[in-house]
């Protein structure tokens, strides 16, 4: 791929399927355009996976529903709304592909970022209502405080299930109440899941900054030949 292209890094994001949609919410795209990249979107088509790491210089793995955990050996919590089966299958397909190629940048949010945890071993929380006494805060589409080594901050948060363990990977952001928030592959040079919406939080370092450093990770990263 030509090294002009990487002034704009294609960023490519996984969307999702309602009934027959493939649909990604706009802030996304408007984000990573925001943040100097040219946003893509990736329908969930598995022949394709090879063609789309191929072309992108980083991969979104975006929000939506939750994991149906019968691939890891357990079953779905009754609660869980499930997301369909083929952006699943599609979405290991491109974790599989992007363990072959630690050097391409990934960021997971909400949805991605249990994706890339349960795909590094990590276990899954499937209902924080059951075990959680400040599972409201994280739930209800509003701005919770977060620490760890990506800063400290309010951000933007929906979402009912979280990892509790990190798997092979490292927790670098919990909330107050202990909620796993973030987890980094400390052996890649970007490889992050955070557990909040970087594409809808205020802060300038925890939601475009973060973005920003996706697009700057992708510029730098190396073009495969």
């Amino acid at each position: 791929m030509a090294s002009a292209a990487k002034s704009r890094p294609i960023v490519g994001i996984t969307s999702d399927i309602a009934a027959e949609a493939y649909s990604s919410g706009r802030a996304y795209s408007r984000m990573i355009a925001q943040a100097g990249g040219t946003p893509i979107i990736l329908p969930c088509i598995l022949d394709c996976v090879r063609d789309y790491l191929d072309h992108c210089h980083a991969i979104i793995l975006s929000g939506g529903g939750d994991p149906n955990m019968a691939a890891w050996g357990q079953p779905t919590h009754p609660k869980a709304n499930p997301i369909h089966p083929d952006r699943q299958t599609f979405e290991l397909a491109i974790l599989d592909a992007l363990a072959a190629e630690p050097d391409k940048p990934a960021l997971g949010i909400c949805l991605g970022m249990q994706m890339m945890g349960l795909h590094a071993g990590a276990e899954l929380n499937q209902h924080l209502p059951d075990t959680l006494e400040t599972a409201a805060k994280h739930i209800g589409r509003q701005e919770h405080e977060i620490a760890g080594e990506l800063g400290r901050g309010r951000v933007y948060s929906h979402h009912r299930q979280a990892l509790t363990t990190p798997g092979l990977m490292s927790v670098v952001a919990i909330a107050p109440d202990g909620v796993i928030e973030a987890i980094q592959d400390r052996d890649r040079p970007f490889y992050l899941g955070v557990q909040w919406h970087p594409e809808r939080t205020s802060d300038p370092k925890l939601g475009l900054g973060l973005l920003s450093r996706l697009v700057e990770a992708a510029r730098r990263a190396p073009v495969r030949a």
